[in-house]
């Protein structure tokens, strides 16, 4: 998979794995991580797939409506891509914090539905359940922090609210933020998971 990796100035820390929305690229949220940690690796990945010429993780069948098959499928291409970074970059594949908005909150998400000890933590900015008929692996203790507006036209804050209830139930330990704005990433939610990364990484 295309991608950006900066090694940081301090290896301890977690590496945090930039997944873009529709659109961006593996350079889109790179201001994000230094005001996240800015001593931390980072490892920004663009989409493999292109919608209307705009990267995307995962294709859709149309706003809001995942290809549940592909979204398994690229789940998958990117939980191997993370084992051979992890080899290729040398950083520990165990530490890896998720940074990821929209498009890239939702694969995200995905990984913590597919795979156990998938991510250390995730930051999830207006993430929607990415599917409802999974047995989902234990969450226990990893910290989540999810960011969105009650104004979202894309998203319903019952949408939000299920997604955290079903991390919730696995044990995930789930901070939630919410913004009075719609989809776009707003400061207050930047700033919001900056002080709760603090508290959790730091």
């Amino acid at each position: 998979m295309k991608h950006y990796f900066q090694k940081g100035t301090n290896s301890s820390k977690p590496v945090l794995l930039l997944l873009h929305g529709t659109g961006g690229n593996e350079h889109s949220l790179l201001q994000l991580a230094e005001m996240i940690d800015p001593e931390a690796p980072v490892l920004s990945v663009r989409g493999n797939v292109l919608e209307h010429e705009m990267p995307r993780f995962f294709k859709r069948l149309s706003e809001g409506v995942f290809d549940l098959e592909d979204l398994e499928f690229r789940t998958k291409e990117l939980s191997n891509f993370l084992d051979e970074a992890a080899k290729e970059h040398d950083f520990d594949r165990k530490n890896i914090v998720a940074v990821g908005y929209s498009n890239g909150a939702n694969i995200a998400a995905s990984l913590l539905f597919y795979f156990e000890k998938a991510l250390q933590g995730a930051i999830l900015f207006h993430p929607m359940v990415p599917r409802r008929d999974l047995n989902i692996p234990s969450l226990k203790n990893t910290p989540i922090f999810i960011g969105a507006g009650t104004n979202d036209p894309l998203i319903r804050t019952s949408e939000t609210e299920e997604l955290k209830t079903m991390l919730e139930e696995k044990e995930a330990n789930v901070t939630m933020f919410w913004d009075h704005y719609g989809h776009q990433l707003t400061e207050a939610e930047v700033m919001n998971a900056v002080k709760w990364y603090r508290e959790n990484f730091s």
